[in-house]
């Protein structure tokens, strides 16, 4: 087992990319989709589960790890790894993503973050260095920068502002983190959807260099045309040989996206979050399984997959245990919606390999613009 971070390109199709991430706790195969496990779990999902819907990293969350358990309590327990028992590699986020979304209770200074719990109002002070302590005592395998950025639309003076703080923040992370063998540090590029600022943060983050480069702010309210518009150029100013991880997304249309346009990682809430809430993701489109029109069907969600919600039950079934409030509902159709975004990175793999990423694409297009099948 290899004992140091590394990545290896093994082909390329167009901008897209398939390789192998080596870490001392397993390769991950790019591209990758890393489901969420906000509090040190993926939501309705064992472990093992979320292994065997092909998932080769996991994404944890420093916030809500912070406050609760706290990381000096898992550290003490052996680490994020052992206390949520699972041994493969673990991506954490900076904390730097509530700076946004819970900017009503946070303030902000050169020096970092100060937040008020969302949880009891206790005050929590998140800075560079503090985010670098706690993603070492959970022990993660690939460690995000502390950053900020603003929710979009914002003006440009906004945006400017924001993207300079998170590059001297980028500096202190690095210089935090320090020499960690096996461990990685990825920076994160801003700049909103400004191809100036884009490029100022990008060149900002190769002069202090990092292990692997994130996208940051994106999929923050501008929808799929702007964000694919800054992805046209974007990933291309940051290093070829390094992994390119773009957060919080997204659909299966915008991880496609994505991917055609030399993305490597990608990871998002929505899998988990809609098959808690009855929304299902399959090869033509989504499906509402809440519904009426599925209460006397008895045929699968999609008849092509194998996971266990498809194999063992009907759509009737599903309709039921969602619309009884029964805890299975979840379980299943979150099992569901992360086999079919892994078969959807496998099939990117594969044909990124094959060079027909353009006809798999079309593909792809063409059967989610079918729509779900007819009622009976």
């Amino acid at each position: 087992m290899s004992q140091k971070f590394s990545f290896s390109l093994n082909a390329t199709d167009g901008k897209a990319r398939t390789g192998v991430i080596s870490t001392p706790r397993g390769d991950i195969r790019t591209p990758a989709f890393m489901p969420v496990g906000t509090a040190a779990t993926v939501k309705a999902m064992m472990p093992e589960s979320v292994r065997a819907t092909g998932a080769d990293i996991l994404l944890g969350n420093t916030y809500h790890l912070m406050l609760r358990p706290t990381a000096e309590r898992i550290d003490r327990l052996g680490g994020l790894h052992k206390f949520m028992n699972w041994e493969r590699p673990i991506l954490t986020d900076s904390g730097g993503f509530q700076v946004m979304s819970l900017a009503g209770l946070r303030k902000l200074t050169e020096e970092g973050v100060t937040f008020k719990s969302h949880i009891d109002g206790s005050k929590h002070a998140l800075t560079p260095e503090r985010s670098m302590e706690i993603q070492k005592l959970l022990g993660s395998d690939i460690v995000m920068c502390f950053d900020e950025c603003p929710a979009l639309p914002a003006d440009r003076d906004r945006i400017a502002e924001s993207m300079r703080l998170s590059m001297r923040w980028a500096q202190r992370s690095r210089d935090a983190f320090g020499d960690r063998p096996g461990h990685a540090l990825f920076g994160i590029q801003q700049g909103g959807l400004e191809q100036d600022f884009r490029e100022e943060s990008a060149e900002a983050l190769k002069e202090i260099g990092f292990d692997g480069y994130a996208v940051g702010g994106l999929a923050v309210g501008e929808g799929q045309e702007a964000m694919f518009g800054c992805l046209d150029y974007a990933p291309d100013m940051l290093p070829v040989d390094k992994p390119r991880y773009l957060m919080g997304v997204g659909k299966p249309s915008d991880i496609v996206g994505a991917v055609k346009r030399g993305i490597d990682m990608m990871d998002c809430v929505l899998p988990s979050r809609s098959g808690r809430t009855g929304q299902v993701f399959t090869r033509r489109g989504v499906v509402n399984i809440k519904n009426a029109r599925h209460a006397d069907d008895p045929r699968p969600l999609d008849e092509a997959c194998t996971c266990p919600a498809c194999q063992n039950y009907s759509r009737a079934y599903l309709h039921h245990v969602f619309r009884s409030n029964e805890m299975i509902s979840g379980m299943l159709l979150t099992w569901h919606n992360l086999h079919y975004f892994q078969q959807i990175m496998q099939e990117m793999r594969d044909a990124i390999a094959a060079g027909t990423f353009d006809a798999w694409e079309k593909q792809f297009q063409e059967m989610q613009a079918q729509g779900d099948i007819e009622p009976l």
